[in-house]
């Protein structure tokens, strides 16, 4: 496992991962990705799809989204440009942290990178200008599956370094239901906890 530190947090079963950064008077060098060294750290995910956004300005609201059912997706996420305060919400029900949140804040910077299990919904407001926002998945998407829930969800409470009157979101993510809209309106349980 020499080449990543791995972190355990608060939510159950995610992980902050820190690979190994080289840097000199040039910049610097990363395995941004190596499979042999997740899996000596235990991470032995099958990722089969890479995703990357751009963000243009500070304040952009992305999520909180997950797939739903057969189709949930493990992430594997990093800002390779600027910088995002990435927040994750556990919404599987039976989990000792169910209904809980946290954030972190991910960036080019600190290269660090969050493992982020199925059963999360997730999301990030961007801090900077133009983030590169870059993420595996477990699973492929499935417009189908594609599912949300409010990123300004009175009931969990999430506290975004932001004025909320002044982010920029997409239509879908106006309009998804809470925690508890969405729960009502969907009856499946997610895989093991």
């Amino acid at each position: 496992m020499g080449n990543l530190k791995v972190t355990t947090t608060n939510l159950t079963d995610v992980k902050i991962i820190e690979p190994a950064v080289f840097g000199d008077h040039r910049g610097f060098f990363t395995e941004s990705y190596s499979e042999q060294d997740f899996i000596e750290a235990g991470i032995t995910h099958n990722f089969v799809q890479d995703n990357h956004s751009l963000s243009v300005e500070p304040g952009v609201i992305r999520g909180l989204h997950f797939q739903k059912g057969k189709d949930a997706q493990t992430k594997l996420i990093r800002v390779v440009s600027g910088a995002v305060l990435d927040v994750i919400v556990d919404i599987r029900k039976g989990s000792p942290t169910y209904g809980k949140w946290e954030s972190y804040i991910l960036s080019e910077y600190n290269h660090r990178q969050l493992l982020v299990p199925k059963g999360f919904a997730h999301g990030f407001v961007t801090l900077t200008p133009n983030v590169n926002f870059l993420y595996k998945c477990d699973n492929y998407y499935n417009a189908e599956a594609d599912a949300g829930i409010a990123f300004d969800d009175q009931e969990l409470n999430i506290d975004w370094p932001i004025d909320l009157t002044k982010t920029v979101l997409s239509e879908k993510d106006k309009n998804h239901p809470t925690l508890k809209e969405f729960e009502s309106e969907n009856d499946f349980v997610w895989g093991e906890i």
